[in-house]
């Protein structure tokens, strides 16, 4: 379980044959080995620490569903630990399992992201998304995506502030969204 607020920006070292490896100082100081940390909102099991560097391994089916497969080298990355018992919760409940990719449309007083139509369903004006593992709230939406209102804080200490048109980003929607839709008869 996440919150949605980045703890740090790592940085890719690495990433060959489905394992990858951040440096992260600050989550490796933490990290032991069968953590759970969220990598750009994907949630990952930590199989290595050395250092400050801590390497995870992705799967064909986490590289299918979400962006990673596309990190290089020096490319920066949200980085979150996974809650521990007594620690705060704010941001919204992320679990790490991304919905889909979307794109950045424009970048303005309001940040447009394009989203897959079967996501859209999911999104409600005033309602929570995180993108890339960021805890957002949805300003606005359209028939193809919605909109957030970027802070200063968090363009300065997460990687939306690098953001540009035709980015690929990693959504997860709101996890209660999608178990209400679940329960409600068809």
């Amino acid at each position: 379980m996440f919150t949605g607020l980045v703890r740090e920006v790592g940085t890719v070292e690495s990433f060959d044959d489905g394992r990858l490896t951040i440096r992260a100082p600050e989550t490796a100081r933490g990290a032991q080995l069968g953590d759970s940390v969220a990598i750009a909102g994907v949630c990952l099991t930590v199989v290595g620490v050395d250092g400050e560097r801590v390497s995870f391994d992705a799967v064909p089916e986490t590289l299918s569903r979400t962006s990673l497969g596309r990190l290089a080298p020096g490319a920066g990355v949200n980085v979150e630990p996974a809650l521990r018992a007594g620690d705060a919760m704010g941001g919204h409940y992320v679990q790490g399992h991304v919905d889909g990719v979307g794109t950045v449309r424009s970048i303005g007083e309001l940040t447009w992201f394009d989203a897959p139509a079967d996501l859209l369903r999911y999104v409600a004006e005033k309602g929570s998304i995180a993108v890339e593992g960021t805890s957002l709230t949805i300003a606005a939406i359209d028939d193809a995506g919605f909109a957030v209102a970027l802070i200063p804080h968090t363009l300065a200490v997460t990687t939306l502030g690098r953001l540009a048109p035709e980015d690929e980003v990693n959504l997860e929607t709101d996890v209660l969204a999608k178990y209400v839709e679940r329960l409600l008869p068809s």
